[in-house]
């Protein structure tokens, strides 16, 4: 069975999850790459297409809308005594020298790029990144270093994409690895007297996590925030294991 056609029938059948606990761990293995593939491409497309609209609002912002500004000894100065936040579309920007707003303001705006008193803050699909001043020690940034660096950028993103890429999938294809191996070891506890070594259980564990992560993957694709998603992950592919597990039988009772 290759290996679409394992995705499609793990999404809805606990009995084919348990006959694949005989098959060879190489192809398990390459299916948890896989599954993290398809996981982590709303991720990526919302990464690329926040860097390409953020860039271009930059350019045009810097230029034309922002207030001069520095930032020196780890804070931001601006001829501005308020915040001054500048709506591009489906990207913000936000220049605020006077402490006002916080990294929560930032994530409220959905997209968006700030530069508050004492850190850069970039928000793009639901996720907030932070960088203090502080973390570049002797920094020192006027307009006109920004606009030439934002262009720099913007000539580098062709390689800043892959590699970022890159890097989200192998991070998120340990966390899968180390998720399945967890899910393996709750599967002793709940297998009671059917022969199923931790091997099998591990196969089994992976493509039970096949319906849990197309459901996230869906809900990040709709960009639609999911309450205790955490829990719910858990929850569900606990549940798929659990009936997975049921479709093995049991040993025949020789008495």
């Amino acid at each position: 069975m290759n290996i679409f056609k394992q995705f499609y029938k793990s999404i809805y059948s606990p009995k084919d999850i348990a006959l694949f606990r005989f098959q060879g761990i190489g192809k398990t293995i390459l299916y948890v790459f896989f599954l993290t593939f398809i996981s982590i491409l709303p991720s990526i497309f919302y990464l690329t297409t926040a860097l390409n609209q953020g860039l271009d609002a930059a350019k045009s912002v810097i230029n034309d809308e922002a207030p001069a500004f520095s930032i020196k000894n780890g804070q931001l100065t601006a001829k501005t005594d308020v915040p001054v936040t500048i709506d591009k579309g489906n990207f913000t920007i936000i220049i605020d020298p006077t402490g006002a707003m916080t990294e929560d303001d930032v994530a409220d705006q959905g997209n968006a790029f700030a530069l508050l008193k004492d850190k850069f803050v970039l928000s793009s699909a639901s996720k907030v990144d932070t960088y203090p001043y502080s973390m570049l020690e002797g920094l020192q940034i006027t307009k006109t270093d920004l606009l030439h660096f934002v262009n720099t950028i913007a000539g580098m993103k062709g390689i800043i994409v892959p590699i970022i890429s890159l890097f989200i999938y192998v991070f998120s294809s340990a966390a899968s690895f180390i998720e399945v191996s967890v899910l393996a070891f709750i599967g002793l506890l709940l297998k009671g007297n059917r022969k199923l070594h931790y091997r099998q259980l591990w196969r089994m564990a992976a493509y039970s996590e096949t319906l849990p992560t197309l459901f996230f993957t869906i809900m990040t694709a709709i960009q639609t925030s999911v309450p205790n998603s955490f829990l719910i992950n858990w929850f569900v592919v606990i549940i798929v294991l659990f009936l997975a597990i049921r479709e093995v039988p049991q040993p025949k009772n020789t008495h």
